[in-house]
């Protein structure tokens, strides 16, 4: 992540100036504060919603302040990443104290440095604001004075619902999405040849996007003569309580228009939807798949693209959801299964350290989003409030309501593995593809070859300058993978 360094005698006195804040008096505090930068107009919260520290909270603060000689901005006094973070956990610290004092003047200094419309890091600082704002609004009475500036936490009613080709568009973007269904598909298509029925569950973030090039593929790549059926199962959730992307048509006109489209590949499709829900570890699905007739020489693939994080963990629920549909889905005994996911870890019980997780891995969206969104666009309003929706779920939220629950792909392959998978190394044309993919979009994107000491199995690991992003996987039954070997 590029960034701006402070001297470190400034930094640290800014630092040093919130973590001892309550020691100082009042007088200092207001001088301190009043020689800050004035920021930009898009402030996160209007000036109207926050107070000056110690100010009575009916009173409305005038936004204008002095600045600093030589400094033209706020970003000149704490731009850096480094130290917005420490800015944020200082303000995440006061809140769960109950310290409303502190809490007030940091969040109002926070207020005059992040801005949903400057660059990465202090849009990243703007959404962390935010979400913090409606932990503490919700949290204490204490927090009362905040409860206004609450209201500008992002909802799901805010958030845009997508067109078919607005969201394949949307998706195309970046390869966040794209690197999954390239490798996912790959996998796939090496599963199912030779089989003359194959039934894909798909659980999918992206309302199956991945399906149409899939569907080529199918067309193009398999030898057998004539292709075969394809069965389509997918899951309607609670609309309500689905994550973004949002989509703003039902499923069955979705189904309506990937049937007609596999026509036109000359591939004979059905699709099902089935009512189920992922706070209690997809049960219907299960049952429903359980009571399906056999159907001879048909290959099962279950696809899992970022949807399998928003099952309950075990720091939620005694219950271990995601262990037992793992084991559920290896009992029906699938040719196949692809588990992508974002490779980062916010389950954790203690606040402050998943803030700190959440921080370091979410800088990312945001900064890639200066390489390929125009500032102001509508495309990039949209990208950008899914994310706010993210961070506002993992830092506001708590209990059931709490849905964004990521693991990292360790713990997954563990869950894997326990269920009696066994890793499906990837072969060297879904590589290819991928790094041809990647070619497309900003440099800096990049892919690593991941090969764990247990089964020495490849997995494709999506890389930003370096950092992990997305993490993809195939695995497949012991006694299948065992079978194959004979």
């Amino acid at each position: 992540m590029s960034r701006l360094f402070l001297p470190s005698c400034l930094q640290h006195s800014l630092i040093l100036f919130l973590c001892f804040l309550q020691k100082l008096s009042f007088a200092f505090i207001i001088i301190r504060i009043a020689c800050l930068p004035s920021s930009s107009s898009s402030s996160v919260f209007s000036h109207s919603h926050l107070q000056r520290p110690i100010m009575n909270t009916t009173q409305i603060i005038n936004p204008t302040r002095p600045i600093w000689p030589g400094f033209s901005s706020s970003k000149s006094l704490c731009g850096d990443a480094n130290c917005m973070e420490q800015l944020l956990l200082h303000c995440a610290k006061a809140i769960e104290s109950n310290d409303a004092t502190l809490a007030q003047q940091i969040i109002w200094v926070l207020n005059n440095l992040a801005s949903p419309d400057g660059d990465s890091t202090q849009r990243l600082a703007s959404s962390f604001l935010r979400a913090l704002i409606s932990r503490a609004a919700s949290k204490s009475p204490a927090f009362a004075f905040l409860s206004l500036a609450a209201t500008a936490s992002v909802s799901q009613k805010m958030l845009h619902r997508f067109s078919v080709i607005e969201l394949a568009e949307f998706v195309d973007l970046t390869p966040w999405h794209r690197f999954g269904f390239i490798a996912a598909n790959a996998a796939i298509l090496d599963a199912v040849e030779g089989y003359s029925s194959v039934h894909i569950v798909d659980l999918s973030l992206t309302h199956c996007m991945q399906i149409p090039t899939l569907i080529d593929s199918m067309a193009n790549k398999l030898h057998k003569q004539p292709p075969p059926l394809l069965k389509l199962t997918v899951i309607a959730s609670d609309a309500e309580s689905h994550p973004p992307p949002l989509l703003g048509i039902s499923y069955e006109e979705l189904g309506s228009k990937l049937v007609n489209f596999a026509t036109t590949r000359n591939i004979a499709m059905e699709f099902r939807i089935i009512s189920s829900s992922y706070s209690d570890g997809l049960s219907s699905l299960i049952e429903q798949l359980r009571i399906d007739p056999f159907v001879f020489n048909e290959a099962l693939v279950v696809n899992c693209h970022m949807m399998l994080h928003y099952i309950p963990d075990e720091t939620l629920t005694s219950n271990p959801l995601r262990s037992v549909l793992l084991k559920e889905l290896r009992d029906l005994n699938p040719t196949i299964v692809t588990l992508i996911d974002e490779d980062s870890d916010f389950t954790s019980t203690n606040f402050i350290s998943r803030l700190r997780s959440l921080y370091n891995y979410m800088w990312i969206p945001y900064e890639t989003a200066d390489m390929f969104l125009t500032r102001g666009s509508e495309h990039r309003q949209w990208y950008e409030a899914d994310i706010s929706w993210k961070i506002d779920n993992i830092v506001a939220k708590e209990g059931a309501e709490r849905v964004e629950r990521l693991e990292l792909k360790s713990r997954w392959f563990e869950r894997m593995r326990e269920a009696k998978f066994a890793g499906v190394g990837f072969g060297e044309r879904a590589g290819t593809e991928v790094k041809t993919m990647l070619e497309e979009h900003a440099t800096g994107w990049g892919m690593k070859e991941d090969v764990e000491d247990d089964d020495d199995v490849e997995r494709f690991v999506l890389t930003w300058k370096g950092h992990s992003v997305v993490f993809a996987s195939a695995w497949a039954p012991i006694n299948g993978v065992a079978a194959d070997l004979i």
